[in-house]
C-alpha cells in the first residue's frame, strides 16, 4: 500500500512541475508494481446447502453449482446495489410481509419483488411496473385499477396482494413453490409446457433460456445475502437502513381537481404526496363513480 502512495504522490507532484509522466518508465512501472502486489479480488465461498421455501437447492450438481455461483459472485461485488437492496428492505419488507403471510404465501417470496424492482417502482423494456413488475394485462386481470389517473402496479399493498394471487394459482397448477417462482419470469403456461416436454418435475432439472435460468438462483442468493449480510462483509448498522414512513390515511371518493391544491390544503405538497402515493399518475384524480381511495397523507 506505501507503493501506491508513493506512487500517487509522484503523480501530483509531477502534474503541479508540468511534467510529462510518460516520460519517466521507471515511476511508472513502480505504480503498476504496486498495485499489482497489493490489489487482491477473492473467490465467494459457495454456502454448504440453501434453500428456497424449505426446498433444497442442489447446490452439489455443477451446472446448479455455477449458476448460484454467478449470482453471489455478481451480488457480492456489486456492492452499491446490494447495500441499497439491503437498505430498502428494512423500510418495505414491514409492508409487505404481513400481506404474503395473510395470503399463505411462503415468506421468502419477499426475496422474488427484490429479484424484480430493487424495491423500486421502476418500468421494464417490456412494460411491467411496480416493485412486482406486473405487466397492464395481468394487472387488470388480477383486480387491479389501471388507467390513465391510477395505475395500482404502483401501489404497494395492492400489488403485493395481486402477486399474491398469481402465485398461489400458480402453485395449484404447478406444484412447487420454486416452479411457481419461476412462471413469475417465464409465465405458467411456458413452464408448464417444458415440464411436459422435458418429462421432468423440477425446476433444477429444466433446460431454459437464460434469463428464467438465473431468475431462481438470483432469488435465492438475495435471500442469503439480505439474511446474512455481515456474512458476505456487508456491515451496516440500524442508522444505516431507510426507516418506513409513517403516514396518515384520508378516504376520498370523489373527483380531485388538482392533486397540488389536494396537497397544500392537508399542509403537505405535491411532491410528499406523489411519493407516498406513486399509484396516482396524474395531477388530478378523475373518480366519476364515487369510488374510494385512501390516500396517505404524510403525518
Amino acid at each position: 500500500m506505501n507503493k501506491i502512495i508513493s506512487g500517487v504522490l509522484l503523480l501530483l507532484l509531477a502534474g503541479l512541475a508540468g511534467y510529462n509522466f510518460k516520460s519517466d518508465p521507471h515511476t511508472e512501472t513502480a505504480v503498476k508494481n504496486g498495485f499489482l502486489n497489493d490489489y487482491r479480488i477473492y473467490a465467494v465461498p459457495l454456502p454448504d446447502s440453501l434453500t428456497l421455501v424449505d426446498e433444497k437447492v442442489p447446490i452439489l450438481e455443477i451446472d446448479i453449482r455455477e449458476r448460484i455461483d454467478r449470482e453471489l459472485l455478481v451480488n457480492t461485488y456489486w456492492q452499491s446495489n446490494t447495500l441499497l437492496m439491503i437498505k430498502r428492505a428494512h423500510k418495505y419488507f414491514p409492508v409487505i410481509e404481513p400481506i404474503l403471510k395473510k395470503n399463505g404465501i411462503p415468506d421468502d417470496f419477499k426475496y422474488l419483488a427484490v429479484a424484480e424492482s430493487g424495491l423500486q417502482n421502476v418500468t421494464s423494456p417490456a412494460g411491467a411496473k411496480g416493485f412486482w413488475q406486473i405487466m397492464k394485462k395481468t394487472g387488470k386481470e388480477l383486480g387491479l385499477e389501471i388507467n390513465g389517473d391510477v395505475d395500482e402496479r404502483y401501489h404497494l399493498e395492492k400489488a403485493t396482494e395481486a402477486a399474491c394471487i398469481y402465485l398461489k394459482n400458480a402453485k395449484e397448477k404447478l406444484g412447487s413453490w420454486t416452479l411457481a417462482a419461476a412462471s413469475y419470469n417465464a409465465g405458467m403456461t411456458k413452464i408448464s409446457s417444458e415440464l411436459e416436454k422435458q418429462q421432468v418435475n423440477s425446476y433444477y432439472d429444466l433446460y431454459l433460456g437464460q434469463e428464467t435460468s438465473r431468475y431462481i438462483p438470483r432469488i435465492i442468493i438475495i435471500k442469503e445475502i439480505l439474511e446474512n449480510p455481515d456474512k458476505f462483509g456487508f456491515i451496516l448498522s440500524r442508522s444505516d437502513l431507510y426507516k418506513p414512513q409513517e403516514y396518515q390515511t384520508v378516504t376520498i371518493d370523489s373527483t380531485i381537481e388538482n392533486l397540488a391544491s389536494f396537497a397544500k390544503e392537508r399542509g403537505t405538497n405535491y411532491k410528499k404526496l406523489k411519493l407516498l402515493n406513486p399509484w396516482l399518475r396524474g395531477r388530478k384524480l378523475e373518480n366519476k363513480n364515487n369510488k374510494e381511495y385512501k390516500i396517505k397523507i404524510e403525518k
